[in-house]
């Protein structure tokens, strides 16, 4: 019986990360998706307030959730793999896409999929400790699920206008967005089964997710954002990204 009982809270715990993890950004992609025809101007603020609620994220969730549970050492290890692995993606989806569309188009896809790719990763850690706050109580748990999925809203926005105006077809915009959202509950369930895993990877966990972030946000989202307008609106952007990801981190 207690058996029963156990697979029947993994099994629910699941399906709430999955649901919450999911709903934010799909919810934020079909937002993105209804803009037709955006200024660059418009583009160039929603890829830096990306980058700016990220950022926020980085520096005031997965770094220091991952000090306190582990060392320096093991933080920037697991920041380094994070880094590693963004650039082995970028290379391979610039390679996939160089030849399917224009220049322009190129690289708003490319900063999409790379993206969508970077918060599927980080999305892994967020479902674990939804997983883990649901061992811990279910207050905590709900309370966990609730703040991820409101801070993943524009998180799919961020995905979906650039793959939208990249030139991929609506479908497939709102699958990777979709996509993007599953490993939230993975990582639910593998956070309820292991609700006492070693601190050691779980610190390696969130800060590889901090890693792959650190890369999107230098190495495509400001890069781009500065590239598709000059003015001041992309550094407004970040900053009103920044401030919002302060809220969105103490929720």
């Amino acid at each position: 019986m207690n058996d029963i009982f156990k697979i029947m809270e993994i099994l629910k715990t699941t399906l709430l990360g999955l649901f919450f993890g999911t709903f934010g950004t799909t919810l934020g992609g079909i937002i993105g998706c209804f803009f037709n025809k955006v200024s660059n101007k418009f583009l160039s603020f929603i890829l830096s307030f990306a980058s700016g609620l990220m950022m926020a994220v980085i520096c005031f969730d997965l770094i220091p959730e991952a000090l306190e549970l582990a060392n320096i050492l093991m933080a920037i290890v697991g920041i380094g793999f994070g880094i590693i692995a963004m650039i082995i993606c970028d290379k391979l989806v610039e390679t996939k896409f160089s030849k399917k569309q224009s220049l322009k188009s190129n690289n708003l896809l490319k900063t999409g999929i790379i993206v969508s790719i970077g918060l599927a990763i980080h999305n892994f850690p967020e479902g674990l400790a939804i997983g883990s706050g649901f061992e811990a109580s279910t207050k905590l748990g709900i309370g966990l699920a609730i703040a991820i999925c409101l801070h993943d809203i524009p998180e799919g926005i961020s995905m979906a206008v650039p793959m939208k105006n990249g030139g991929m077809k609506l479908w497939k915009v709102l699958f990777y967005v979709f996509f993007s959202g599953i490993t939230t509950g993975i990582g639910a369930f593998f956070g309820a089964i292991i609700g006492s895993i070693s601190e050691t990877v779980i610190s390696v966990a969130l800060s590889f997710a901090a890693g792959a972030m650190l890369y999107i946000v230098s190495g495509e989202l400001i890069p781009e954002s500065n590239k598709l307008y000059k003015g001041r609106m992309s550094a407004v952007g970040n900053m009103i990204g920044f401030i919002i990801g302060i809220f969105a981190t103490k929720i």
